[in-house]
C-alpha cells in the first residue's frame, strides 16, 4: 500500500500549529521557573521549522544563544535608545538589537499632522 503524500502547504500549516503550541508551552514553563524544559520546547520548535523550511513564529521571542524564551524582567532586560530596542539575555549575555525607525517615523508623522489640524 502506497504512503499518502501531503502537500508542502499543508505540511507548513501543520508545522506552524505545532510550533505555536510548543512556543506557548515554552513561555509558560519559563514563567513557572522551569528553564530547561522551556529550552527543550524552543529547540523542538526550531527543529520542526528547519525540517519543514518554515520560519519560527514571532509570538514568543527566544534567545538565539541559549534558546531560552525571553520573559522581560525574569531572564532578559529590555532597553530603548538611539533608534533601537536592545534585549539582553541574562542567562547567556547575548544582546539582540532591533531598529525601530519605521515606528518612530510613523509617530513623528502623526504628531505633525495633529499639530497642524
Amino acid at each position: 500500500m502506497a504512503k499518502r503524500r501531503i502537500s508542502k502547504q499543508r505540511m507548513r500549516e501543520i508545522a506552524e500549529r505545532r510550533m505555536d503550541t510548543l512556543l506557548a508551552m515554552a513561555y509558560r514553563e519559563a514563567a513557572e521557573g522551569r528553564p530547561e524544559r522551556a529550552r527543550r520546547y524552543v529547540d523542538l520548535a526550531r527543529r520542526i521549522g528547519m525540517r519543514t523550511r518554515t520560519p519560527v513564529p514571532r509570538t514568543v521571542r527566544h534567545c538565539k544563544g541559549c534558546l531560552s524564551p525571553m520573559v522581560p524582567g525574569m531572564n532578559c532586560r529590555v532597553r530603548i535608545g538611539r533608534g533601537r530596542v536592545a534585549v539582553h539575555c541574562l542567562d547567556c549575555g547575548a544582546v539582540r538589537r532591533t531598529p525601530y525607525i519605521k515606528e518612530k517615523r510613523a509617530n513623528d508623522r502623526e504628531g505633525s499632522e495633529k499639530g497642524t489640524a
